[in-house]
């Protein structure tokens, strides 16, 4: 097990920690943004969900903030489908209902980071736990795990799960996120900056 943690330090020394340290500079500029800002990330993760990131950002710069705000849910849906993303209905359905929550800076101000993922969680229809912690690492929140795929066959294959969960219900999501947490503790770093690194051992890329 102790084979990524030396594996990660290593990746320290290399020019992906330039574009990993860009990368959560980028996180901490947008949370000094607004509420359109936020709000644009936040259905970005919308569109995340069981679906491929690098068209999910393609997609967020083609509708950009003012379209998630007031674009039709066909319209929406439309520009999802030319992108040949996945189910493009119902995450335009999502947008949509979720510009309830349009001012998500000013509702999630007070709250810490663990409470924050809470509150989406329970409200924000489409977002579970991954995509929660995603939105919120992409605005500047650092304590959090993005358990998605590769994450997750990562640390199977290192050895600090012994089965990949078929399900991940939030007592295990946040069961494996205290080892997820426990690691980058060991690598003095933020959870955030950990997962950058591990999304790079698996894709070779350093996206949002």
């Amino acid at each position: 097990m102790e084979d990524l943690i030396s594996k990660v330090n290593a990746l320290k020394e290399t020019p992906i920690k330039e574009t990993v340290d860009k990368r959560l500079k980028e996180f901490e500029l947008l949370g000094e943004k607004g509420d359109n800002e936020w709000f644009s990330e936040l259905c970005f993760c919308l569109l995340t969900a069981n679906s491929r990131a690098t068209s999910a950002i393609r997609i967020q710069n083609q509708i950009g903030a003012r379209g998630f705000l007031n674009s039709s849910k066909e319209n929406i849906a439309q520009t999802i489908k030319m992108n040949k993303h996945r189910f493009h209905n119902n995450k335009a359905k999502y947008i949509v209902g979720a510009r309830e929550f349009k001012e998500i800076k000013k509702i999630l101000k007070n709250k810490e980071d663990f409470e924050a993922r809470e509150f989406i969680v329970k409200n924000v229809k489409g977002l579970g736990m991954k995509e929660s912690s995603h939105f919120l690492r992409n605005v500047g929140k650092k304590n959090l795990a993005i358990l998605d795929r590769h994450i997750l066959n990562l640390l199977f294959e290192e050895g600090y799960l012994l089965e990949k969960p078929n399900v991940l219900t939030p007592r295990i999501y946040k069961k494996i996120e205290e080892t997820f947490n426990r690691i980058a503790e060991k690598l003095k770093m933020s959870s955030a900056e950990l997962d950058l690194y591990m999304w790079y051992m698996k894709t070779g890329m350093v996206l949002k």
